[in-house]
């Protein structure tokens, strides 16, 4: 029983001196620890107190013994006795050994598997209980019989409360790490009542909904979420108080967060339902990103089925104002004919500029995102209109809490507001008016664009269609793809655009686009550029030298780990997915076990929530296809990590 370190021998010199004897064997029926009263008690070999020793070989020591009476088949003994400490229950019990002792064995398992079994020697306190019976003429059988079950009760109790502390110091514990999962979580995971009351929550209500309280528990999801938003997750609520599990997605208007909601009811052991386990996580960038990713698709789909019509139709027009024009020139053309070549050609021509429009929609997007100075981008926008809007129009624009610089594509957003100002005019009309610009952030997640006009506002035609391409309340004036083009350019980068009439007039049009404030740009130094294919990695390599810095290359782990120790080396950029069977992340791991304060960093195509992605652990990862400034972005916001 001699244990190998001094831990070991300080616990087993603390077991011995516990009067009464104690084993603990595992879940594989092995012995773990005894004391020596243990071997005393039962005056067991040492062989027999060896951690390791299998609980069938120290039974049948016992039974061969006659630690349990004569038994006619010592092997079936054995065997029963080894079955029923498979099938472990706490228990107590008091049993004379053939020595002519009394003991009480209290046995209680393991949480890690395995129990604890503590023998004591009250053979004392049985023959103190024999005597008083003998002795005591006075006192009656039954009350002799009711005090020794009563000492009996108590022995058992005390075992039970022992019992019973154990569990609950274990439930603390297992309720403690819950609690400490559930923290950690970048969700907010709470349980309501059929009444809508919360009776648990991990504190993360505050950081999945901007503005909202955290301690809530005790309050209805109304008091907690506000009634707007209690209304809009009110039926999923009782679809799940009626059994059906539910995931859907809604938007916390206070914040502009997208948020999804996952709730699943709790039965009993009946099957009723008593309440709902509610999960709520903050998917604003993923919506943002499959918005993105959807009207590409769109976009995609419309140019394959628009660019051959287009083609053909732009083939068409070019013979007609060829013919038209030859037709225009003949000099001994009567009037009226030239009036009626002049406006087919004017026709044809706005054909052409029709077929641009179409193009501009369906084609390939390109979009060249910058940092831009709104303010200096949205007076130049004022510029731009004073010579478009009559006198009696005026234009005010305004910004709210925004400084520095955002990544934008400038030129786009102009295009997108000079279309609205425009519309805005129009709508006006020959009245005296004014047209509203206002800018301003929406939390740390949106920024919102609002234009507003006086003039007669939306029918409720144009608020249901008004951004459907070719739809127009002009006549023929209009194309139908003002709003539209506005529509496109704002979806394309994960945004929004809401039509609206103002309470006391006009129309309002409001566009979300995603805040991306710019951060400066980090010192010039020396990079590893990590990537195998050679076109993407001169594209980089090209944008790192025009932020200044110096660039090595590599292709693969090896090559990379060659030129790790170059003297100055600021920063290892490498995609995830090499050559060999070395990834980015073993790079990564090796680096930092060679040199811990090297900067590092990954870039990939691979989605979120990618097993090999999310290996990635604390490196930050930038998602390809990636422009000049998103780059400067992240090794900007890298740096500050």
């Amino acid at each position: 029983m001699q244990a190998p370190n001094v831990q070991s021998k300080m616990l087993q010199a603390g077991l011995n001196l516990i009067q009464q004897a104690l084993s603990i064997f595992d879940s594989e029926l092995r012995l773990v620890v005894c004391n020596r009263k243990y071997q005393q008690m039962f005056n067991l070999p040492d062989s027999l107190v060896e951690p390791g020793t299998p609980f069938e070989d120290t039974i049948r020591y016992l039974v061969l013994r006659g630690e349990y009476g004569d038994v006619d088949d010592t092997d079936t003994a054995v065997l029963a006795r080894v079955e029923q400490a498979r099938t472990f229950q706490p228990h107590y019990m008091e049993r004379a050994r053939s020595n002519g002792r009394t003991i009480s064995v209290e046995g209680a398992p393991l949480a890690q598997g395995g129990w604890v079994t503590v023998y004591t020697d009250i053979t004392e306190i049985k023959n103190q209980e024999a005597l008083l019976r003998v002795r005591s003429e006075e006192l009656s059988d039954q009350l002799l019989t009711h005090a020794e079950r009563l000492a009996q009760a108590n022995r058992e109790l005390a075992a039970t409360n022992a019992a019973l502390e154990e569990a609950k110091r274990e439930l603390m514990e297992t309720e403690a790490r819950t609690r400490l999962v559930t923290g950690m979580v970048p969700a907010h995971i709470a349980h309501v009542t059929p009444e809508f009351r919360y009776t648990f929550s991990n504190r993360k209500l505050g950081s999945v909904m901007p503005g909202s309280a955290s301690d809530i528990i005790g309050l209805t999801v109304a008091e907690a979420l506000g009634q707007e938003t209690f209304e809009r997750i009110e039926p999923g609520l009782r679809r799940a108080l009626a059994g059906e599990a539910n995931v859907f997605e809604t938007t916390h208007e206070a914040s502009g967060h997208r948020i999804r909601v996952a709730l699943t009811p709790e039965h009993d052991s009946q099957g009723h339902v008593q309440g709902v386990y509610v999960l709520s996580a903050d998917v604003t960038e993923e919506t943002q990103a499959r918005a993105a990713l959807a009207h590409t698709a769109k976009r995609e789909l419309a140019a394959h089925l628009t660019s051959g019509l287009a083609h053909d139709f732009a083939n068409l027009l070019t013979i007609i104002m060829g013919l038209q024009g030859r037709l225009e020139r003949i000099e001994a053309l009567p009037e009226e004919a030239a009036e009626i070549a002049r406006a087919t050609l004017a026709a044809a021509r706005r054909g052409g500029t029709l077929l641009d429009r179409i193009a501009r929609i369906s084609g390939p997007a390109e979009l060249h995102p910058a940092p831009t100075d709104l303010a200096a981008s949205l007076a130049d926008l004022k510029t731009m209109t004073g010579p478009i809007l009559p006198q009696a129009i005026t234009l005010d624009i305004g910004l709210q809490s925004l400084s520095g610089p955002l990544l934008l594509d400038a030129g786009a957003l102009q295009d997108a507001l000079l279309n609205l100002i425009l519309n805005a005019r129009d709508a006006i009309g020959s009245r005296p008016g004014c047209i509203t610009l206002t800018a301003r952030p929406v939390r740390d997640t949106w920024l919102e664009i609002t234009v507003e006009d006086t003039g007669p506002g939306f029918t409720e035609k144009a608020l249901a269609h008004g951004l459907d391409p070719f739809f127009t309340t002009k006549g023929g004036e209009g194309s139908g793809l003002g709003l539209s083009m506005v529509y496109d350019q704002t979806k394309l980068v994960g945004g929004s655009v809401k039509l609206a009439n103002r309470p006391g007039g006009g129309a309002s049009v409001t566009l979300r686009l995603p805040l991306r404030p710019v951060t400066a740009r980090v010192a010039p130094m020396l990079v590893l550029l990590v990537e195998d294919n050679e076109v993407i990695r001169t594209d980089v390599r090209e944008m790192l030298r025009a932020m200044g810095h110096t660039v090595a290359e590599a292709g693969s782990v090896t090559e990379a780990l060659e030129l790790a120790d170059l003297p100055g080396l600021g920063l290892v950029l490498s995609d995830i997915g090499l050559p060999g069977e070395a990834t980015g992340i073993d790079l990564m791991t090796e680096l930092a076990r060679r040199s811990p304060g090297l900067r590092r960093a990954l870039m990939t195509s691979l989605p979120r929530g990618d097993g090999l992605r999310e290996s990635a652990g604390t490196v930050p990862v930038l998602t390809k296809p990636f422009a000049f400034e998103e780059l400067s972005a992240f090794l900007a916001q890298s740096e500050e990590r």
